[in-house]
């Protein structure tokens, strides 16, 4: 029976010691505060960046510069009040340019008003009917394809502007008529986009910038910066150009009742509803992970889909009856959202707010944006619309003619035909790859392989079947299957054989990918590497087993026994290599003890990959200060002198005991070997208060005094490493690199920084690791920094990963 003892919480080294008294402070009414504060400052970073969007998108649409407005106050305030995706930021969007472009030319304005409250009531409709998560079946390629096909309709039609025409209403009339406006090009218009282009795409360049530049520019987003640097130079010149004309709010074109032919407006209606719901749930869906990424799950609730498609349909029927652009939730404005701190949905509302303010009160300021400005950040928009990641990520997935195809429908027939093109064609390529499996064998000797490519299900039985009666009566077989599904019957008919060529003496494998032995159902076992202890079902007591017992040794042995069931017939091959042929590890790894740091697991390495070095607080203690515990000294010398590593890496966490120690100066007064240890620590905190300009930064986030500590570690430990001879030679020589790394546990989230070959630069910049393929759809701007490459490998050799 387990025990009804509740289990004591352990508290790390560092808690223990630098805990302190705070009664004398209100811990909720702080952490409130902090929230209001978050919100606020991340409602005016958003709203810099949808305002001068918000017109751009209105204008490339042919609707009134006040519509943008319009749609991003009621997506702010309405979309953020009733939405279920709290730090979701709702406006205008430009994968809806050109839908309202299409139905502006067909239909006019106030009719198009009509159809957006249309498509927000369908979609209330159907957030009441809880369909929300079924629109997420669209194939990326489709919304990848639609996207890309926007943005390129996008960007030509804004080309004409930049150059100081009009365009056509149509892809292939503005890129028919693109060398005649060249011939006519405005050199004022043009030097203007150009100038806003340039701003633009260097802005996260300068933004680096060392020392109190950078962080200045860092406080202003890029398409203000642009918008803003091209309407003072226009101005100041004084030229021509024609510039941005807010009417009379007494003027504003209200809705009214559709005039049309009725297939026409109804179209018009469900592509507006399809295009926004689908933008929107999908940015929604990211938004999750950015921020459980960022904060986990007890701070910000994950997002209500149901509740998101009712919230952006009441913000359509808002926005449409207040004549604003349909409304779509934006997968950048949001990611800035989630960048600049904010927690709860307040940050939509109040960046709602200061659109509105603004309408009302900055229409002299407004006016002065020359079109061309505006034009030029839009047709910038467009261009990254079309994203590199998404075309290999589509195309290794083999779907890149369903992206072709949709891409091809969007930009030649439209957002609607394009979209049907490519679900047509996503099913048929589907319905192929389910039908279309290809069987092989061949004799390896006295071993024949059966090799299966593709799906096995009921219609690829009968070559299955026949496929496997060409392997010899009780010969031994390995079948390889190449494929992620099997159904019953195909289940069944492989099992029959392997049970009748086993009863006439025949051995039989069955493999799937990678070579990972097939289980039965019944026979799996339901534990996996990189599995908690408390998750495992082979540490659980059994019923002659008292819990007390289980905790002090049935947890490690629980665990062995699943290796040597699970892990080590996989890298068993492996580890048979590295025994003959030695270690040749190329890289030294020096990290904290702290039992939430996996090494291997972080860096997705197995058996031989990295020499490691671990200790309370990831010290490296200068050479003669050891206080008799050379063991980090003699470890670095027979790294880089014995086994030739090419690199070394010093890796710091978040919440480390040691520094939290140190921090809260607890550290020097505490006795025996741990206080001894400590004080190796003293020179990083002297670091973090007397130089603060050399204290490292992630970019996008302010770090409090301990994680300040924490990175500022890292740069002292690796100064200390070129302090040790063995080190300075090879560095010297270039045969050596020095890296730095933090890892906050909290976010899962690796920060890496490279120092080699000197360590005497500007202030050092830890830069997050991204996924290559991670990158969201949006607008411009999506993050601060360069992504670095990460990598989805398993964490141990021979496949022992996760599965």
């Amino acid at each position: 029976m387990p025990s009804t003892t509740p289990a004591r919480t352990p508290r790390s080294a560092g808690e223990a010691l630098g805990e302190k008294s705070h009664a004398s402070r209100d811990p909720d009414r702080i952490r409130r505060r902090n929230r209001r504060v978050a919100d606020l400052s991340a409602s005016v970073t958003v709203f810099l960046i949808a305002l001068p969007l918000s017109l751009g998108i209105a204008l490339t649409a042919g609707a009134p510069l006040q519509a943008g407005l319009v749609a991003a106050a009621v997506g702010g305030i309405v979309g953020g009040r009733l939405g279920g995706a709290p730090l979701q930021i709702g406006g205008p969007a430009a994968g809806l340019t050109v839908v309202t472009a299409d139905l502006i030319n067909v239909y006019g304005w106030r009719t198009t008003c009509a159809l957006t409250v249309g498509a927000g009531l369908v979609q209330l409709v159907l957030g009441r009917l809880r369909v929300a998560r079924s629109v997420l079946v669209v194939s990326p390629a489709i919304v990848h394809g639609m996207l890309a096909g926007i943005g390129v309709t996008i960007a030509l039609a804004q080309l004409h502007i930049v150059l100081g025409g009009s365009p056509e209403r149509s892809a292939v009339a503005n890129l028919a008529a693109l060398p005649g406006q060249l011939a006519g090009t405005r050199p004022t218009a043009l030097a203007v986009s150009a100038l806003t282009v340039g701003v633009l795409l260097g802005w996260p360049w300068l933004r680096r910038l060392p020392g109190g530049a950078g962080g200045v520019l860092a406080k202003v987003p890029g398409p203000l910066a642009a918008v803003g640097l091209a309407t003072i130079v226009a101005t100041a010149a004084g030229l021509g150009l024609a510039r941005v004309d807010l009417p009379s709010w007494r003027s504003h074109a209200l809705p009214q009742l559709p005039e049309g032919p009725l297939l026409g407006l109804l179209a018009g209606l469900l592509t507006i509803m399809m295009v926004s719901g689908v933008q929107t749930l999908l940015s929604a869906v990211a938004m999750d992970k950015l921020t459980a990424a960022r904060t986990g799950d007890d701070q910000v609730p994950r997002a209500d889909l149901d509740r998101e498609l009712r919230g952006l349909g009441a913000s359509n029927v808002v926005s449409g009856a207040l004549g604003g652009l349909p409304v779509a939730g934006v997968a950048v404005r949001s990611s800035a959202n989630v960048a600049a701190g904010a927690v709860s949905r307040n940050s939509s509302i109040l960046h709602g707010v200061w659109v509105l303010l603004a309408a009302g009160l900055a229409v002299a300021i407004l006016e002065r944006i020359p079109l061309a400005a505006l034009a030029a950040l839009v047709m910038v928009v467009g261009v990254q619309m079309v994203k590199i990641s998404h075309i290999r990520t589509v195309t290794r997935h083999r779907e890149a003619l369903v992206y072709a195809a949709t891409f091809a429908g969007v930009v030649l027939l439209g957002v609607l035909e394009g979209v049907g093109i490519g679900i047509v064609l996503a099913v048929a390529v589907a319905l192929n790859r389910l039908a279309h499996t290809r069987i092989t064998t061949r004799a390896e000797g006295d071993v024949h392989r059966v090799h299966v490519r593709g799906q096995l299900t009921f219609l690829a039985v009968p070559r299955l079947s026949r496929a496997l009666a060409r392997v010899p009566e009780g010969a031994d077989a390995v079948v390889e299957l190449d494929g992620s599904f099997m159904d019953h019957a195909a289940f069944e008919t492989l099992q029959e054989w392997r049970a009748t060529q086993e009863a006439r003496g025949g051995g039989v494998e069955v493999k799937g990918r990678e070579g990972r032995q097939i289980a039965e159902p019944s026979a799996a076992h339901g534990c996996s590497p990189w599995m908690p202890w408390r998750n495992h079902q082979c540490t659980r007591p059994t019923s002659d087993e008292r819990p007390e017992h289980t905790v002090r040794r049935g947890q490690l042995l629980g665990g062995v026994r699943n290796f040597q069931r699970s892990t080590a017939p996989r890298v068993r091959k492996e580890l048979a290599r590295l025994a003959a042929e030695g270690q040749r590890p190329s890289q030294l790894f020096l990290t904290c003890a702290d039992s939430r740091l996996v090494t291997s697991m972080i860096t997705s390495s197995g058996p031989g990959d990295l020499f490691t070095v671990r200790n309370i607080g990831n010290l490296v203690p200068l050479p003669g200060e050891e206080s008799g515990d050379d063991s980090v000294a003699a470890a670095i010398e027979y790294a880089v002198e014995v086994l030739e590593v090419e690199s070394i890496t010093v890796c710091g966490h978040s919440g480390c005991g040691a520094m939290q120690a140190l921090h809260t100066a607890d550290g020097a007064s505490v006795d025996g070997s741990l206080g001894r240890w400590l004080r190796h620590g003293a020179s990083s905190v002297r670091r973090a208060a007397e130089q603060p300009c050399s204290v490292p930064s992630i970019p996008g986030r302010t770090s409090d005094a301990l994680e300040a500590l924490c990175l500022a570690n890292v740069v002292q430990q690796l100064e200390h490493l070129v302090a040790h001879p063995c080190v300075a030679q090879r560095v010297a020589r270039g045969a050596l690199e020095l890296h730095g790394m933090y890892f906050h546990v909290g976010e899962a989230q690796a920060y890496v920084m490279d120092l080699a070959p000197s360590l005497r630069e500007a202030r050092p910049v830890f830069l997050p690791v991204q996924p290559e393929d991670g990158e969201m759809n949006g607008e411009v701007g999506g993050q601060d920094a360069p992504a670095r490459s990460g990598c989805a490998a398993h964490a141990s050799a021979g496949g022992a990963g996760p599965s």
